[in-house]
């Protein structure tokens, strides 16, 4: 089925029946914040004018009553407007669904003329009103006249449209209330009209849809979706449990579950039987060995008796599941002979049991099963109005307003009363009752548990438990209230109505299930609401971790000794430590027989990853399950003929058959199904990594924002990379080991932490507001490490940490006691086969410590100078980038004369060193693959795109484009990068007369001594710090572009400038820039500098820059470079009078020029000085207000305090700087 249109329909639907039922309370005086006074007046009741009957007057305050049981107030209200919208959308739902179908006992239609029309061409039962009247119940005269009075079309359609609605209220009492129900008096106005909310379900909703049952589940989830996005995230209410946890479970899906639980157990007992054939999505049994064929046959009935079976959905949603299980049942029924009319009402009263907590969602799971069996039976709706069927399917109900004295007494089981009142019903004062006689005591012993145990029912739903030995005395009492609620006195009758439901869903907990499937509540223990969480804690110690791993618990109770439990949910209790004692439990005490995992993204109801299984009911040792693995077909759409694939193709490589046994033998025995025997005797024969080191999550500082810098925002001076474990600690920045992307061997260290007299600020700060921190792992500190990130969204990655690091959480850290342990541990961590390790252990976003201490550890001699070696080669390449603290100098910069030579060198060795590294990690997997022996299954080749060197095209550009398209971006990049490292030279960061930082400390204090000394005596450093972006050459003598060409005029000479120039400039327009025709070399550079180079420098840096954009705005008038280290509190002054203040004297020259060149031109060059003259006024209108500004803060002398970061330093400069949202996380004008 195509959801689009019911995805689009839906949410839209919700909303227009909440303000049709608003509006129509509004005509009742019920408003949000009040509610208005009736008064009685003889026959007649009053509301603010409007005249209403007696009737309407009691149903009104029945409404109201309603919203005082919900609370009242504006949340009373608003919840109740939400269960009448629901309540008539269903409705009306339902209703189009049995008129499409043609499922009405009249045979017209109630919503639409004829098949295919749409809305606003009438309605088929207006043309067959006095037809249908008697039918309805109502009086044929009556409607005739309304017919002839040619006005009363919508008084004559809500007529019809109620009575239809009390006519099915005999056969759908669940879902249309009995006759004078108060909820008709919500009935939204306008039906008829153009405006109708009818109009969008027939209209935007297809025909077609409506002919499959799913439809109505489909609906539903998407009518609450807007409610679901609300409550989610959030810790849940009661009342919101069910629109945080609904969801419609595909079909595909349901199919799986309902096939290989019902129709598995149907052929283990009749493997001969053609319902194998009729399974698309049956799983046949792996094979066995003979010791495992001998207990199953000890636990497979002989022969199965359909009208036994019993299958229950504890969370039944809208039937969806149910569904499906009739279908099955159904073919089994016809394989046993029964014949067709006589099986619907078999299933529905015998085999088939559901509930749910929301009432809407029971309603529609019945709806739906009793569709199902219309198709079957033409006659169904007939025996179930004779009250010959009667559905086990309930919304669960609570007891927390009930009497059960009251109750009892009305109920007069003993005949000790007269009639009595039916007031007071829900009264919570205790009435005293006489003893019941010996007979009925068991029964008032029942009502009183049941009170107790369904206390908290809308919270806890079918988590509520009955014992078992209640099975009788239910049954017994059901029977004794269904005979009566036939009594003539009312409040036996009330006495009745109220407890039925209460023993019903009793009955149907304290049963034992042949089969239990669903598709549970998901909700995290962080999301449950108090009484939830402590409910869990008390009653599911070891699933307590979310809602649907308790059900996981639950469903397996709810289950028989050798029946099947069915389930769909989030896949993390496979793997993740926080149900290790559930997977022990269901491993131990039941059998995992198949299982399909769901690519990560790919459950369509929900972001959520999931899986669907079947657990047999008692261990069978030995036994070998079957299990696909769908986690590289991306796409929902993928999942569904992927899976048949599999189940059709045994050998499609993600099919997989391995003993459940198996997976105790890793510790918290992850579901790793895919792994071959050997990796798991790998595990359980080797010692494991917690036996080797060391490994957990370090500081945590309460507040990284104040405590955790980018490296290159603080001044170097102020930070110690060499910092030991055993010295006093000096400096106040010390480099922290954290996460970061995927990098293997060496490099990411970017950030530095203040640790400053051992953390002391830190304490400090926590302690006077409150935050958590800790130095954990301190003994660890400054000592060398395996570095690897928590979270991946990819494989994962370790990298060797040097001596004089701190580490944290985000990077969590291993620590090995020797140089050969820790290269040959690094080795073993960065190799194929470990990352199939990994994805066992942790296949989740998350990887930690707990996940790798249970790695196997194995010894190989050849390791660590193998590891040794890729280390080096990887710091060598993290240290020829800008972003490295022992970045030298370009590597383009040369002796060579031309620059497309040194870049060819350039590229030579990068590629020479990828080989280089693919070499040694084909040959260190190799080695690995062969200690654990699985040369066969683990392949020894490393993919390119993980050959982590940044000059690797394929590492650095992770896209599908072709490898010559890769490497004209990254010579692009390479060149990019060449003039960054120009702007620093230019800005005294870097120098050509000296390798690696040569001025990187704050407020330019210093400089003119390096100046002195000669550190920029080849290629001058910029006096002030300021450079200037011109878009136009005769703005500046020194501005980027014009120093830019100095720089390389000195480095590779005059004899080949601009060869060398034109290099540049064609690189660029490979990728960062796009090329221009008829442009010159000198024109492409100024433009990169103009409108790409601080974006790379922002991307580069992290939105963290070195170089800070000054610029009026967007016309460009003036924009320059500052460099953060130099700046000062006379740099605003100095960029005004040198730059500013000039420029205004030189457009203003410029515009008097073409002003008098204008007079003799022509008129086609008039119309360009035109445009040009337009475009320097608007410069200069931008201009002034720029240097209005800059006048002002210049005279404020701003000082900055390296130590607050960029993002905070940013944003004092008002208008001033570019970008700053993207580095502040605030406009100027939201700056304070």
């Amino acid at each position: 089925m195509n959801t689009n249109k019911l995805k689009a329909y839906a949410p839209k639907a919700r909303l227009a029946f909440m303000d049709a039922v608003k509006k129509r309370a509004a005509v009742l005086g019920i408003y949000e914040n009040k509610i208005s006074e009736a008064t009685t007046q003889g026959t007649d009741t009053l509301i603010e004018g409007r005249i209403f009957t007696r009737k309407q007057g009691q149903q009104r305050q029945q409404l109201v009553n309603r919203i005082e049981a919900l609370g009242g107030g504006k949340d009373g209200y608003n919840q109740f407007i939400n269960e009448m919208a629901f309540t008539w959308f269903n409705r009306f739902t339902a209703i189009r669904f049995m008129e499409v179908n043609g499922y009405l006992d009249h045979g017209f239609r109630m919503l639409s003329k004829e098949e295919g029309s749409e809305f606003g061409k009438g309605f088929e039962i207006l043309a067959h009103a006095a037809d249908v009247a008697e039918d309805l119940g109502l009086n044929k005269s009556d409607i005739v006249q309304m017919l002839l009075a040619g006005d009363k079309e919508e008084e004559l359609y809500r007529e019809l449209l109620l009575a239809q609605c009390h006519q099915l209220s005999k056969i759908m009492p669940f879902m249309f209330e009995k006759l004078d129900d108060a909820t008709e008096l919500l009935l939204p106005d306008n039906l008829t009209k153009t405006d109708s909310i009818l109009k969008e379900l027939v209209n935007d909703v297809p025909e077609d849809n409506w002919r499959e049952i799913e439809v109505i589940g489909w609906l539903y989830q998407f009518y609450i979706s807007e409610h679901k996005d609300a409550v989610i995230g959030k810790v849940v209410k009661k009342e919101d449990i069910p629109a945080a946890t609904q969801l419609f479970t595909p079909n595909w899906i349901v199919k799986y579950l309902v096939q290989n639980s019902l129709g598995r157990q149907w052929l283990a007992t009749y493997p001969d039987s053609e319902l194998k054939e009729k399974m698309e999505y049956y799983i046949s049994p792996a094979e066995q060995s003979d010791e495992v064929i001998e207990q199953l046959k000890a636990i497979t009935p002989t022969s199965i008796d359909p009208e036994q079976i019993k299958v229950l959905d504890p969370a039944c949603g809208s039937g969806h599941i149910l569904v499906e299980v009739y279908e099955v049942l159904r073919e089994i029924y016809l394989e046993r002979g029964y014949r067709l009319r006589e099986i619907p009402e078999l299933i529905l009263t015998k085999n088939i049991y559901g509930l749910d907590i929301d009432d809407r969602a029971a309603q529609m799971a019945a709806f739906a099963v009793l569709m199902k069996a219309r198709e079957d039976d033409r006659r169904i709706f007939s025996r179930v109005e004779d009250n010959h069927i009667k559905l086990n399917i309930h919304a669960i109900q609570s007891t927390e307003h009930i009497n059960i004295n009251k109750l009892w007494s009305d109920l007069d089981l003993d005949e000790n009363k007269q009639a009595g009142s039916i007031d007071d019903l829900f009264a919570a004062s205790q009435i005293e009752i006489a003893a019941p006689s010996t007979e009925n005591k068991k029964y008032l012993d029942l009502l009183r548990y049941l009170k107790k145990q369904f206390l908290d029912a809308k919270n806890l739903g079918s988590l509520v438990e009955v014992d078992h030995e209640y099975n009788d005395v239910l049954a017994n009492f059901s029977a004794i209230l269904e005979e009566k609620v036939q009594n003539s006195n009312p409040s036996v009758r009330h006495a009745c109505r109220l407890l039925s439901p209460i023993v019903e869903q009793a009955s149907v907990l304290a049963k034992k299930y042949y089969t239990c499937i669903a598709n549970p509540p998901y909700i995290g223990s962080g999301g449950m609401n108090a009484d939830l969480k402590c409910f869990a804690k008390d009653n599911y110690p070891d699933s307590k971790s979310d809602l649907f791993s308790i059900y996981i618990e639950r469903c397996l109770g709810f289950t028989s000794k050798i029946g099947k439990t069915a389930l769909v949910t989030p896949y993390v209790w496979m793997f993740i430590g926080s149900y290790s004692k559930l997977r022990t439990k269901l491993l131990t005490q039941n059998t995992l027989e198949s299982l399909v995992q769901l690519e990560y993204n790919a459950f369509a109801p929900a972001c959520i990853p999931v899986c669907t299984y079947i657990i047999n009911k008692g261990h069978v040792k030995n036994f070998t399950g079957s299990y696909i693995r769908l986690s590289e077909f991306k796409g929902h759409e993928n999942q569904a003929p992927k899976t048949k694939e599999a189940i059709l193709n045994k050998d499609c490589g993600w099919f997989y058959t391995t003993k459940p046994d198996n997976f105790s033998k890793i510790a918290g025995s992850p579901i790793g199904y895919w792994l071959d025997d050997r990796i798991f005797e790998s595990f359980e024969k080797n010692i494991s990594f917690k036996d080797k080191c060391y490994a957990g999550f370090g500081i945590k500082t309460g507040n990284n924002d104040l405590f955790m810098r980018e490296w290159h925002e603080v001044s170097f001076s102020k930070t110690n990379l060499e910092q030991s474990q055993d010295e006093v600690i000096q400096g106040k920045w010390f480099p922290c080991a954290s996460g970061g992307s995927f990098r293997k061997w060496y490099g990411n260290q970017n950030l530095v932490v203040n640790y400053e007299n051992s953390g002391k600020d830190i304490e400090l700060h926590a302690n006077q507001n409150g935050n958590s921190y800790g130095f954990n792992g301190k003994k660890y500190y400054f000592k060398r490490s395996i570095t690897w990130p928590k979270l991946t969204s990819s494989i994962n990655s370790f990298r060797a940490t040097p001596q004089g690091h701190i580490f944290d959480g985000v990077g969590l850290s291993a620590f090995f006691d020797d140089d050969e342990s820790y290269y040959n541990a690094l080795g073993l961590l960065n190799s194929n086969l470990f990352q199939e390790l990994i994805a066992v252990v942790a296949p989740t976003l998350s990887f930690t410590t707990g996940d790798f201490l249970k790695l196997p550890y194995v010894w190989i001699s050849e390791l660590p100078l193998i590891v040794k070696e890729l280390v080096g080669l990887h710091q060598k390449d993290w240290d020829a980038q800008e972003r490295s603290w022992n970045f030298k100098r370009s590597s383009l910069v040369s002796e060579v004369k031309t620059l497309s030579t040194s870049y060819d060198y350039t590229k030579q060795v990068s590629t020479d060193t990828v080989e280089r590294v693919s070499t040694l990690e084909r040959r260190l997997n190799e080695l690995v693959n062969q200690a654990f022996g699985v040369e066969d299954i683990i392949e020894s080749r490393c993919r390119e795109e993980q050959i982590s060197i940044n000059s690797n095209p394929e590492y650095s550009y992770k896209t599908n484009e072709e490898y010559s398209v890769k490497q004209s971006k990254s010579k692009s990049s390479t060149l990019a990068q060449l003039i960054s490292y120009s702007i620093g030279c230019m800005m005294g960061r870097y120098s050509l007369d000296r390798e690696g930082l040569v001025y990187a400390h704050a407020g330019n204090q210093g400089f003119k001594e390096l100046v002195a000394e000669g550190a920029y005596n080849t290629f001058p450093a910029d006096e002030d710090g300021i450079i200037p972006l011109a878009a136009e050459d005769w703005l500046f003598e020194d501005d980027a572009t014009s120093r830019f060409r100095d720089f390389v005029k000195t480095v590779w000479g005059e004899e080949h400038l601009q060869e060398n120039l034109d290099f540049v400039a064609e690189s660029l327009c490979l990728d960062a820039i796009k090329p221009r025709k008829n442009e010159s070399s000198m024109e492409t550079i100024r433009r990169y500098f103009s409108t790409q180079f601080y974006k790379d420098h922002l991307k580069t840096y992290k939105k963290r820059p070195i170089y800070w954009l000054f610029s009026s705005g967007k016309e460009k008038a003036f924009e320059c470079l500052v460099y953060l280290h130099r700046y000062n509190e006379s740099t605003l002054a100095r960029m005004r009078t040198e730059y500013v203040t000039p420029l205004m004297g030189k457009l203003e020259t410029q515009h008097s020029v073409l002003t008098e060149s204008r007079t003799n031109a022509s008129s086609t060059e008039q119309r360009r000085i035109d445009k040009e003259l337009k475009s320097i006024e608007k410069k200069q209108s931008e201009l002034r207000a720029f240097d209005e500004e800059l006048k002002h803060l210049a005279e404020m002398k701003i000082s900055i305090d390296l130590d607050d970061g960029v993002k905070v330093n940013y944003g004092k400069f008002g208008n001033l700087l570019a970008d700053v949202k993207a580095i502040h996380g605030k406009n100027p004008e939201e700056i304070k």
